[in-house]
């Protein structure tokens, strides 16, 4: 069923498709997009993991970086490696503030001449200033909004795509290729938000509906909306902005010092450095990590973690209903010392003390392509 709704929100390229079959659309980052479908959240999870689903991401910012000092400019205000990126491969990584916090995290690719960025939506307006704010008068920065953004994710994603082009075969993942879907010129990045192997295929907006239809025409595509998406990227144990990372909390607590190389750290010359090296070379004092509550009952962002004496030592950042792992999973930060897997911690779930454990990520592993050597 479709539903009005603010007629403040931004709809993207696609807003006519997703009423015509029948979304339900929510405001989310100050857009109007589709929260589920008529078949529901659980089965375009399933669809996804099982399948391919085709989810509209226009709400992602996307910017480009050009001019000769860019890539120089950039690494003083992510800690990722930049210099180090080949051509045509793309790097996850993080603007950082002083302190180490992460203002947002973004994928960052090598075009050659520029740098393509793809920022959160929510926090868009505050990359742009911050961008703006440091970077050197000669680096130009188009944030391109007469752009959409569609990602095309599960195990049947690449033979969909390699039937409409075949030159996405044998993309690597972390890798993008601009070439043509359906007569429109789409730029093709190996990578996503599912855990599983997919693409994220950015159009300009005119094309969007076409190139969307041209990927539902295959038996194995459906739509899926933010809900999936959420419960997928869950499972996957992959951080949301805004809950799971903010400004307050640094990588090295998120758990994501594997998008930072040892030379990186000790070279330095980012904002956060200090912070986030000391961190990387001597711990930080609480991590992010997972938890399976035990039962049925989801554990919502806010519930509070208790320790082995049942005081309070942390909250969920994430949590809810895993469709894969047949249960509720959630995520949040711990002391350090408790966040060994295998530690057994107690979820206040309103008047319940529910026990959980501490998981390994994922909690569903990762079925990203990597090409054969």
């Amino acid at each position: 069923m479709s539903n009005p709704v603010d007629e403040t929100l931004i709809t993207t390229p696609l807003d006519s498709l997703h009423r015509e079959l029948g979304a339900r659309m929510v405001p989310f980052a100050g857009h109007s997009l589709p929260v589920q479908y008529d078949g529901g959240i659980i089965a375009e999870h399933t669809h996804t993991r099982e399948k391919a689903s085709l989810f509209d991401v226009s709400h992602m910012g996307q910017v480009v970086l050009s001019g000769e000092n860019a890539v120089a400019e950039l690494e003083q205000l992510v800690p990722g490696n930049i210099a180090g990126l080949a051509e045509g491969r793309i790097r996850y990584t993080m603007l950082t503030n002083l302190r180490g916090g992460i203002i947002d995290d973004l994928m960052v690719g090598n075009a050659g001449d520029h740098l393509r960025l793809v920022v959160n939506g929510a926090r868009a307006d505050v990359d742009l200033a911050h961008l703006k704010d440091h970077l050197g008068k000669d680096v130009s920065i188009d944030y391109r909004q007469g752009r959409a953004l569609m990602a095309l994710q599960g195990p049947k994603a690449a033979a969909v795509l390699t039937g409409l082009n075949s030159v996405a075969a044998e993309m690597p993942f972390m890798s993008f290729l601009d070439f043509e879907i359906a007569g429109k010129s789409v730029s093709v990045s190996r990578c996503g938000y599912t855990g599983e192997d997919g693409y994220e295929i950015s159009t300009m907006a005119d094309d969007a509906e076409i190139v969307a239809r041209a990927l539902l025409d295959h038996a194995d595509v459906a739509l899926a909306g933010l809900g999936a998406r959420d419960s997928l990227r869950l499972e996957a144990g992959l951080c949301l902005y805004g809950q799971d990372i903010t400004e307050d909390t640094t990588p090295i607590e998120a758990g994501l010092r594997w998008s930072m190389t040892k030379k990186r750290l000790e070279a330095g010359g980012f904002m956060g450095h200090a912070t986030i090296n000391a961190q990387a070379e001597s711990g930080a004092s609480r991590r992010l990590v997972g938890l399976t509550p035990e039962g049925r009952a989801p554990a919502r962002p806010g519930v509070a973690i208790l320790g082995p004496d049942g005081s309070e030592i942390g909250t969920i950042t994430s949590g809810g209903f895993g469709a894969t792992v047949g249960g509720p999973v959630a995520l949040g930060y711990v002391p350090i010392d408790l966040a060994e897997s295998g530690t057994q911690l107690t979820l206040q779930i309103r008047k319940s003390q529910v026990p959980a454990i501490v998981t390994a990520l994922p909690f569903v592993p990762h079925r990203y392509f990597k090409p054969k050597a």
